[in-house]
C-alpha cells in the first residue's frame, strides 16, 4: 500500500464495482442460469480480494498512526511528569526576551505556578537582579551560560544555552535552574560554624599564652608588691618623697597583678570560689557602686526576672562580669543616656542549639546590660571579646575588660552575645546555666574580711623560688610568726623531722620538683596530724587542677599577694581550720569545681 491517504477514496470505488457485479450477477442468474455460475463466481472473489486488500489497509493503516500518537503522548506526559516533579525550572525565553515556557517543581520555591510567567518579559521581572539579567543577555548574544541567583529566599544554580531552529536562524534560548536551596543552607551553616571554630581556636590560642606567662609574671609581681609594701612600713614618715616613689610602685605592681587576674579569666584559667547564687540578690547588691562607677548623667534601670532560677558562680566573677560591662556602657553614652541591668529565665531547645555551635541545649539565666550609645558596626562586633582589643583612645582602655567577661561566661560553662547598630545602642546578653540541687548559696558581692592579728604560731613555709620564700618569711616574721622555710619538699620532711617544737600550719607552693604540695602535706600529716595547710601558686588553675591539688574545702591563695592579703589568710586557716576557709578552682577539662 503505497498510498495509504488514498485508502477511503480507492474503497469507495471498489464498493460501487462491487455492486455493479452484484447487479451484474443477478441478471445472468436470471438470463442464463448455470450457464453463466463461473462468471458469477469470478466476480465474487474479485470482489472479495478488493474489498478486503481496501480495508484492511485502512484498518493497519489508522491501527499505526494510533499506536504512534499514544506512545508520543505517554512520552510528552512522562517528559512532563518528570521536568514538574524535580526540584529544578525548565524554561524557553525567545529573542525578544519573552518567556514562551515555564515548568518545573523549583517554580514552588519562588511562589509561581506552571507557565504563570509566559508571555512576561525576562527582563522586566529580573530587572533588580543585574546577575541573571546579564547572563539571559550573554545567552541571547548566542554563548552558553551558568550563574547562582537567588531569588525570594530560594537558590538555584542556571545553564542557558542558545538554540536555533532547523534552518539554522537563531530563536532564543533555553534553560536549566536546579533548586539548590537546601545545599546553600547547608554550605552558609558550614561556613558560619568554621568561622565560629576558628574563632574560638583563635581565643584559646591566646588563652594558652596568656596561661603560659601567667606563672613567671605573678611571680616576679609577687617580689615587687611585697618589697615595696614592707619598704612603706619601715619608712621614716618625714621621707614623704621616697614613700611617694614606693607608693607608685605598689600601685603599678597592683595594676599589673589586676591585668594578669583578667587574662586568666579570658583564658578561663582563673582561680574561683563558685556559689550557689540568686543573680537578682547579688545584682541589687552592687547596684550603689554601678551608680557611683556610670555616674549621675547615665538613669540606670534595675529589672530583675520573677522567679529567677539559681546559678552557681563566683560572686567576685559577677562583679567583675557588670562592672566591666557598665563602664563600657558608660563610655559609649555621650552625655546623658539610660543603662538597663535585666534578668530573665530561658531555655535552649536542640533546634537553636543546631544553629549555634557554643550553645548547649537546656536552661538558663539571662543577664543583659542594654545602653543607649553609639553602638557598634559590625566589624567591630566581631573583634569586640579579643584581648587589647579596643575602641578607646590611647590610655583610656585597656582592650581586656570584655575579654574578661568573655572568659569568665565560657569559665561557667555559659555564652555570650551581643547585639548592635551604630547609633543605636548595644546590648550585651549572658546566659549561665540552671543550677539545680537543694544546695543553697549566699549572694555576697563583697567578702568577708577577716581582722589582721599578730600570730604566735609556728609556719613551715616551702617554696621553689628564693625570692618569693625570703619575701614570705620576711612577711610572716612581721606578722610575729615563727618561720621555719625550705625551698624543696625533701628538705621541708627533713627540717620538720628534725624541729622539735609544734609546726601549726604549712605554708606550700603546689607545683614543685619531685614532690608537688599536695603530697607533701600528706607525708608530713602522719607526723602531724592537727596540721593545718594553705597552699599557694601563681600557676593557672588547670594546672594546679592536673597535678590533683586543691580539693574543695583546702585553702588557697593566688600569687601575687599582698602582706594583708597573706596576713588576713593565714589567720583565717589557723582560726577557723579548712572547714570554714574554702576557696576552690575550676577544672576546665571537666566543667565542674575540684
Amino acid at each position: 500500500m503505497d498510498r495509504p491517504d488514498d485508502a477511503p477514496a480507492e474503497a469507495v470505488d471498489l464498493r460501487k464495482e462491487v455492486e455493479a457485479l452484484r447487479l451484474r450477477v443477478a441478471e445472468l442468474e436470471a438470463s442464463s442460469g448455470r450457464a453463466h455460475t463461473a462468471a458469477l463466481r469470478e466476480s465474487e472473489e474479485k470482489y472479495r480480494s478488493l474489498s478486503n486488500n481496501a480495508e484492511g489497509g485502512i484498518s493497519t493503516d489508522i491501527t499505526e498512526r494510533k499506536h504512534a500518537e499514544a506512545e508520543l503522548m505517554r512520552s510528552e506526559a512522562l517528559m512532563r511528569t518528570a521536568i514538574e516533579n524535580l526540584p529544578l525550572i525548565f524554561y524557553v525565553i525567545d529573542s525578544e526576551g519573552i518567556f514562551r515556557l515555564s515548568i518545573g517543581a523549583g517554580l514552588k520555591g519562588l511562589g509561581l505556578e506552571q507557565n504563570q510567567v509566559c508571555g512576561s518579559s525576562a527582563f522586566e521581572i529580573y530587572r533588580d537582579f543585574p546577575v541573571i539579567t546579564s547572563a539571559l543577555r550573554e545567552a541571547l548574544a548566542g554563548n552558553t551560560a551558568t550563574f547562582e541567583s537567588r531569588v525570594g529566599g530560594a537558590s538555584h544554580s542556571n545553564i542557558c544555552v542558545p538554540y536555533c531552529t532547523s534552518d539554522g536562524g537563531f530563536s532564543g534560548l533555553v534553560g536549566v535552574a536546579l533548586d539548590i536551596t537546601v545545599s546553600k543552607k547547608a554550605e552558609e551553616e558550614k561556613s558560619k560554624l568554621e568561622e565560629q571554630l576558628a574563632h574560638a581556636q583563635k581565643m584559646e590560642s591566646v588563652g594558652r599564652l596568656a596561661g603560659g606567662v601567667a606563672h613567671d609574671f605573678n611571680n616576679m609581681l609577687g617580689v615587687i608588691l611585697g618589697h615595696a609594701e614592707m619598704a612603706i612600713e619601715n619608712m621614716d614618715p618625714a621621707e614623704a618623697l621616697l614613700r611617694g616613689n614606693l607608693e607608685e610602685i605598689r600601685k603599678a605592681a597592683e595594676r599589673s597583678a589586676n591585668l594578669t587576674r583578667q587574662l586568666l579569666a579570658f583564658a578561663r584559667k582563673q582561680t574561683v570560689a563558685p556559689k550557689v547564687l540568686d543573680l537578682n540578690a547579688t545584682v541589687a547588691s552592687m547596684l550603689k557602686m554601678l551608680r557611683r562607677l556610670v555616674g549621675e548623667d547615665v538613669n540606670l534601670v534595675w529589672l530583675p526576672g520573677a522567679e529567677l532560677y539559681q546559678v552557681k558562680v563566683d560572686p567576685s566573677q559577677v562583679d567583675q562580669i557588670l562592672a566591666n560591662l557598665c563602664v563600657n556602657a558608660r563610655d559609649a553614652i555621650d552625655g546623658v543616656g539610660r543603662l538597663t541591668i535585666e534578668t530573665a529565665n530561658s531555655r535552649f531547645d536542640d533546634d537553636y542549639c543546631a544553629a549555634h555551635a557554643e550553645v548547649v541545649p537546656g536552661e538558663y539565666v539571662k543577664l543583659a546590660v542594654t545602653d543607649d550609645g553609639c553602638g557598634m558596626d559590625k566589624a567591630t562586633q566581631e573583634r569586640i571579646f579579643e584581648p587589647f582589643f579596643t575602641t578607646k583612645g590611647v590610655g583610656k582602655g585597656t582592650g581586656l575588660g570584655l575579654a574578661t567577661v568573655y572568659g569568665i561566661v565560657k569559665q561557667n560553662n555559659g555564652f555570650v552575645s551581643v547585639t548592635s547598630e551604630p547609633h543605636k545602642g548595644t546590648t550585651f546578653e549572658i546566659w549561665l546555666p540552671r543550677h539545680v540541687t537543694a544546695e543553697t548559696g549566699t549572694a555576697q558581692a563583697v567578702p568577708i574580711s577577716v581582722p589582721v592579728v599578730r600570730g604566735r604560731e609556728t609556719i613551715l613555709v616551702v617554696e621553689d623560688e628564693p625570692s618569693i620564700l625570703d619575701m614570705t618569711k620576711t612577711m610572716l616574721e612581721r606578722l610575729g610568726y615563727t618561720v621555719l622555710t625550705a625551698n624543696t619538699a625533701r628538705e621541708a620532711i627533713r627540717l620538720a623531722g628534725a624541729y622539735t617544737g609544734v609546726i601549726h600550719l604549712l605554708l606550700t607552693d603546689v607545683v614543685m620538683p619531685e614532690i608537688n604540695g599536695r603530697d607533701l602535706a600528706k607525708i608530713l600529716l602522719t607526723s602531724y596530724p592537727a596540721l593545718q595547710r594553705l597552699f599557694m601558686s601563681g600557676h593557672t588553675a588547670d594546672v594546679i587542677a592536673r597535678h590533683g591539688v586543691l580539693d574543695e574545702g583546702v585553702p588557697f591563695i593566688q600569687k601575687p599577694f599582698s602582706k594583708k592579703d597573706l596576713a588576713a589568710r593565714v589567720s583565717e586557716v589557723l582560726e577557723h581550720g579548712s572547714s570554714r576557709a574554702r576557696l576552690s578552682i575550676q577544672d576546665p577539662s571537666r566543667g565542674h569545681c575540684r
